[in-house]
C-alpha cells in the first residue's frame, strides 16, 4: 500500500494529464471560483467611499450613491465588453492576449505587468479587508491582523494546489452565503426604512463639523476609490478554459450573473447605508456598523462578519486562478520564466501559485496588513488593463470583420473610452497616494520581460539545429583526465568506466599534503591499470586554481586541438545530511567547470561518475 507523504497530505495525490477534462466547472461552481474577487469588492469599496466622502460631513456622504451608480455604468458597459471578448477568444488569456495580438508587444506586455500587479493586489487587499471584518467584530485581535492575514494565505495557497474542481465546489459555500446574508441585510435595511422612515446623516454627523468642503476633487478621489469595486470582473475572460464545453456559452452566462449580482450588492448596501446612516465606532467598518444598527450584537450580526470574512478570504482566490494562467501564457511567449508554464501534480500551475502567496506575504508585511494603506495602489493597474484590452478589440473587428463588426467596434469602443476616462481619474487623483508606485512596478516589471526574452531568444539563437550540418566536424579521438583526491574503491571503479571509452586517460593528483603523495603513489601503481598519474603541486593548498591550470597546459600541448573530458568521480553518501560530513570536492571541480567561460574557444565536456555508498 502507497504511504502519503506529507506532501500528498496537503495538497492531495498527483492526477493524471488526461483527467485535465475531468478538473473543468459548470457555470455555478466557476462563478462561484472566479466571482469572489469582485463580489468582495463591496466590502473594501463601500468603506474607501464612505471614508472618502465622510470629511466633507453629511453633504459630501450624499454623493455615495451618485458614485455608486457611476461606477455600475461602467460595471454594465465591462460585462458588455467583455462578454465580446470571451465569444472573440474563447481559450481565455483576457486583456493580455486581446493587447498583444491586436496591439503589439508594447501594449501587451504593459497589460500583462498591470494584471499580474493587481492579482497580487487583489490577494493582499481581500485578504486583509477580511481581517478587517474578523476585528470589527472582535477588537481584541487587532494587535495580531498580520499574522492572521499571513495564515489564511497560507490556508488559501494550499487549498488552490489542490486543484481546481475542490477549489470551486469549496468556494461555493462563502460565495452564496455571502449572497444570502447580504441579501438579508439590504432586505432588513428597507423594511426598516418603510416601517420606520429613512434616517439621516444630518443628525448623525451634527456634532461632527466637516474636515473640509465638498469639491469636484474630493469626489473624482471618492470615485477613483470606489472604482476598486471593478476589480475581478476581467477574470472570466482570463480562465474561458476552466469552463465545461460549451465554455464561451458558459463563461459569458457567468459574466452576467456576476453583473447582476455586483450591482444588486453594490447600490443595495450603498442605498441602505444611506437610508439608515450608521456611523463606525473606531476602526469598526462601515458594513459592520450598518450591521449593528440592523441586528444589534446578537447572532445575525456575527453571521453576516463571518460571511464577509468568508468571502474575502476566498476573494484571493480569483487571483490564484487568474495570476498563474497569465503568468503561464506570458511564460509560453517567453517573458517569464519557463516554469511558469509546467502544470503541477493537480493539474494546477502550481509555480505560478506559490510565487503570487510570497508576493502578496510580503504585501502584507511591508503594509502592516492594513487594507487602507493598500487601496491607493489598487485599480491603476486593472483600469489601464481594461481600456488597451477594450481598444485591442476594436482593433480585432476593424481587422477581422465578420457579422455585426461594426456595433461590436462600438460597444468596445465605449469600453475603451468608459475605463480610459476611469485610468485617468484614478490616476491622477491616486498618484501622490501610492499609484506612482505601480507605475514604477510596471516599467520594472516590462523590463525584466524584455531581459528574459532576449535570454530566451539568444538561448534558441545557439541551440537551432538549423545549418547544423555543415557545422558539424569528425570529432577527434577521446582525451580524458581523471582527477583523484586519493586512491579509493570509488575511483578505481571510475577508472574502469574511463577504460570502456578510451585508451587515452590521464589521472591528477593535487599535492596538498606532501606527506600523502607518497602513499597515493605507491597504491596508484598498484591500482592504476598503468595509466599514467600526474602529481600537480599546490604550495597554497588550492584544489581547484592548480587542477585548472595543468589543464590549460594539456589543452595547450594537444595536437587535435580538443579540450580534455573531464570525467570525475563522486561519492554519494546514502543520507542527504551526511554530505556535510564531507569536502565536496567533485562539486566544487563541477562547479568551476560548468561556469568557466569557454576556453581557447572551446568547450569542455565534463563527465560525473556517481558512487553510492550506504552509509
Amino acid at each position: 500500500m502507497h504511504k502519503r507523504t506529507l506532501r500528498e497530505r496537503l495538497i492531495g495525490s498527483p492526477l493524471e494529464t488526461h483527467r485535465l477534462s475531468s478538473e473543468k466547472l459548470d457555470t455555478p461552481r466557476a462563478l462561484a471560483a472566479l466571482s469572489p474577487d469582485a463580489l468582495s469588492s463591496i466590502a473594501y469599496a463601500n468603506q474607501e467611499i464612505f471614508l472618502g466622502l465622510i470629511t466633507a460631513g453629511a453633504a459630501g456622504l450624499a454623493y455615495a450613491f451618485p458614485i455608486s451608480l457611476a461606477i455600475v455604468g461602467l460595471l454594465i458597459i465591462l460585462a458588455f465588453s467583455y462578454a465580446q471578448t470571451i465569444h472573440a477568444y474563447p481559450q481565455g488569456g483576457g486583456s493580455y492576449t486581446v493587447a498583444s495580438e491586436n496591439l503589439g508587444a508594447l501594449p501587451g506586455l504593459i497589460t500583462g505587468a498591470a494584471l499580474l500587479l493587481d492579482y497580487v493586489l487583489t490577494a493582499a487587499v481581500s485578504l486583509t479587508a477580511g481581517v478587517a471584518a474578523l476585528t470589527s467584530a472582535f477588537p481584541e485581535l487587532g494587535t495580531h491582523r498580520v499574522i492572521i492575514s499571513l495564515v489564511m494565505l497560507l490556508l488559501i495557497t494550499l487549498l488552490n494546489l489542490r486543484g481546481i474542481r475542490e477549489t470551486g465546489t469549496l468556494m461555493a459555500i462563502p460565495v452564496y452565503l455571502f449572497i444570502g446574508m447580504y441579501a438579508l441585510v439590504i432586505g432588513a435595511g428597507l423594511l426598516r426604512v418603510i416601517i420606520e422612515g429613512p434616517g439621516g446623516y444630518d443628525v448623525t454627523l451634527a456634532s461632527r463639523p466637516a474636515l473640509t468642503s465638498v469639491t469636484l476633487g474630493l469626489v473624482l478621489h471618492t470615485f477613483a476609490s470606489g472604482c476598486t469595486a471593478l476589480t475581478g470582473v476581467e477574470a472570466i475572460s482570463n480562465a474561458v478554459s476552466v469552463f465545461k464545453p460549451p465554455e464561451s456559452t458558459r463563461a459569458v452566462r457567468a459574466l452576467r450573473s456576476l453583473a447582476l449580482l455586483m450591482t444588486l450588492l453594490f447600490l443595495g448596501t450603498i442605498g441602505v447605508i444611506q437610508l439608515i446612516a450608521p456611523m463606525p465606532v473606531g476602526d469598526e467598518t462601515i458594513l459592520s456598523a450598518l450591521t449593528h444598527k440592523l441586528f444589534g450584537s446578537g447572532g445575525m450580526y456575527y453571521g453576516v462578519q463571518i460571511s464577509t470574512l468568508l468571502i474575502l478570504l476566498v476573494a484571493a482566490n480569483t487571483s490564484f486562478t487568474g495570476f498563474p494562467r497569465v503568468a503561464s501564457i506570458l511564460a509560453h511567449d517567453g517573458y517569464l520564466p519557463r516554469q511558469l508554464t509546467i502544470l503541477g501534480d493537480r493539474l494546477v500551475f502550481s509555480n505560478g501559485m506559490l510565487l503570487l502567496s510570497s508576493l502578496a506575504a510580503v504585501l502584507i508585511i511591508l503594509f502592516h496588513g492594513d487594507t487602507h494603506a493598500l487601496i491607493p495602489l489598487f485599480a491603476v493597474g486593472v483600469f489601464l488593463a481594461f481600456t488597451l484590452s477594450q481598444a485591442g478589440m476594436v482593433v480585432h473587428w476593424i481587422k477581422d470583420g465578420g457579422p455585426g463588426w461594426r456595433m461590436k467596434s462600438v460597444i468596445n469602443g465605449l469600453g475603451a473610452t468608459a475605463t480610459g476616462l476611469a485610468f485617468v481619474v484614478i490616476a491622477v487623483s491616486k498618484f501622490l497616494d501610492g499609484a506612482w508606485v505601480i507605475a514604477v512596478l510596471m516599467l520594472l516589471l516590462y523590463g525584466g520581460f524584455r531581459v528574459i526574452h532576449r535570454h530566451y531568444e539568444g538561448i534558441a539563437s545557439e541551440l537551432t539545429i538549423h545549418g547544423l550540418h555543415h557545422a558539424i566536424k569528425p570529432s577527434p579521438a577521446l582525451r580524458l583526465v581523471l582527477p583523484i583526491p586519493g586512491v579509493h574503491r570509488g575511483v578505481i571503479y571510475a577508472l574502469r568506466y574511463a577504460h570502456t571509452l578510451t585508451a587515452d586517460v590521464t589521472a591528477v593528483y593535487v599535492e596538498i599534503d606532501p606527506a600523502e603523495t607518497d602513499k597515493v603513489r605507491r597504491r596508484w601503481a598498484q591500482w592504476g591499470e598503468g595509466v599514467p598519474l600526474a602529481i600537480v603541486p599546490s604550495p597554497y593548498r588550492s584544489l581547484i586554481n592548480p587542477f585548472l591550470a595543468y589543464l590549460d597546459e594539456l589543452d595547450k600541448d594537444a595536437d587535435d586541438g580538443q579540450l580534455a573530458t573531464v570525467l570525475l568521480p563522486e561519492f554519494i553518501p546514502g543520507r542527504w545530511w551526511e554530505n556535510l560530513l564531507h569536502n565536496q570536492t567533485a562539486w566544487l571541480i563541477k562547479l568551476a567547470l560548468l561556469y568557466r567561460r569557454r576556453r581557447f574557444g572551446k568547450v569542455r565536456p565534463i563527465i560525473d561518475f556517481p558512487f553510492h555508498l550506504r552509509h
